[in-house]
């Protein structure tokens, strides 16, 4: 394969984006990031699965979509669609991608499955001018309930697998995501605290309540000093 096809930049089929998802058919938090995305930007969406988040982006806000996923099923059905979607691994390939090359970078549930969160964040606001980033929380309350009261790793419907079968590998809490934007020098632009029914919660993400009410974490991020 080569280098430009490689980097999903050699075919530009966002524009003949089959219709996928329609827009009432996408998880909550999809439509949360299509809503924040602007008409006519470039857009990477990393972990994109079967790429109904890129669809209705192509479709309804004419974007430059592309996209990186993991799974040759996930590919298949993109392509199938008419999506520009490589086969990719967000630990291995973001570092060949330049800087700034889109408007936004989405990693939609993804984080908590990379093997490095940390150098994984550094290249989404690298090549993005801006990150859009969400994660199960895995100090929400019922998570907490259940280690507690049933001394076993919870499954719930964001974390649905068993302790010996989940591709989570490095799982955190909102608390514990705040604090590494700050260590390692990332602003967070905006955030969003979500319940499990995928709507937000007006709650400071530093402070103890939506560490502890909020399904899922929502962050859009941007370099410092940019």
């Amino acid at each position: 394969m080569s280098r430009s096809a490689t980097l999903g930049l050699a075919i530009d089929t966002a524009s003949t984006a089959a219709e996928i998802a329609p827009p009432a058919t996408l998880r909550s938090d999809l439509r949360l990031i299509a809503d924040m995305i602007e008409p006519h930007s470039r857009v990477l969406d990393i972990g994109c699965g079967d790429g109904a988040l890129l669809a209705y982006l192509a479709r309804e806000k004419s974007v430059d979509a592309r996209g990186i996923e993991l799974s040759q099923s996930g590919v298949n059905a993109c392509v199938s669609h008419g999506l520009s979607v490589i086969q990719g691994d967000a630990d291995r390939d973001l570092g060949a991608y330049p800087g700034a090359a889109f408007e936004y970078v989405v990693l939609s549930q993804t984080l908590q499955a990379t093997r490095e969160p940390r150098q994984v964040l550094e290249a989404l606001v690298r090549i993005g001018k801006r990150a859009i980033v969400s994660f199960p929380n895995f100090g929400f309350w019922r998570i907490r309930l259940s280690l507690l009261l049933r001394g076993r790793m919870p499954v719930s419907g964001l974390l649905n697998h068993r302790w010996y079968d989940t591709p989570n590998i490095h799982l955190c809490t909102i608390r514990d995501f705040v604090a590494l934007c700050d260590a390692v020098g990332i602003r967070i632009e905006r955030s969003f605290t979500l319940d499990r029914h995928g709507r937000p919660y007006s709650l400071d993400p530093r402070g103890n309540l939506a560490n502890l009410l909020a399904e899922q974490g929502m962050f859009v991020l941007s370099r410092e000093g940019v």
